[in-house]
């Protein structure tokens, strides 16, 4: 197999995570629309954020990346910080999810693309295309967040009342 292989091979597994992440965002979307209240969606989605940011310990384990525990450690922290806050606070998780898909990307560079921002063994090698997706996936829900916010505002704001 030629150097061309291995290039079709890797654009058809960026797109088809990508497309993985729109259909997850969709999905996600449809059923949580259906199962939650609006406040009790925005608190899910806060929680949620957690275990997302979570993966990356998973992946510094499985790995075996000894190094880059602290940088994880303190990126999954200040994570379940702004999935915390976002349980109350809607522009919490507009931007956290956001951020989360910027911390994907930056690993997927790292791991796969040849750029870098961290130091040599700072951070986790991931699977390929994980960032891809997951920044999708990221993004896309960043977008209903915001479509949402008003509602969920209303839903706090008649508790109140």
């Amino acid at each position: 197999m030629g150097e061309a292989s291995s290039i079709i091979g890797f654009i058809v597994i960026v797109t088809l995570y990508i497309v993985i992440g729109f259909m997850s965002a969709a999905g996600s979307i449809f059923i949580s629309q259906r199962i939650f209240t609006p406040k009790a969606e925005q608190i899910f989605y806060g929680i949620f954020l957690i275990p997302i940011a979570g993966f990356y310990l998973a992946f510094t384990a499985y790995f075996g990346i000894e190094t880059a525990w602290l940088l994880e450690s303190a990126a999954v922290l200040a994570f379940v910080a702004i999935g915390l806050l976002g349980i109350r606070v809607p522009f919490a998780i507009i931007v956290g999810y956001p951020l989360h898909g910027l911390w994907d990307v930056l690993h997927e560079l790292h791991a796969h693309g040849g750029f870098s921002v961290f130091e040599t063994g700072q951070a986790t090698a991931i699977p390929l295309a994980y960032g891809n997706f997951c920044a999708t996936y990221d993004f896309c829900m960043a977008v209903y967040f915001y479509t949402r916010r008003s509602d969920w505002g209303a839903a706090w704001e008649s508790r109140a009342q």
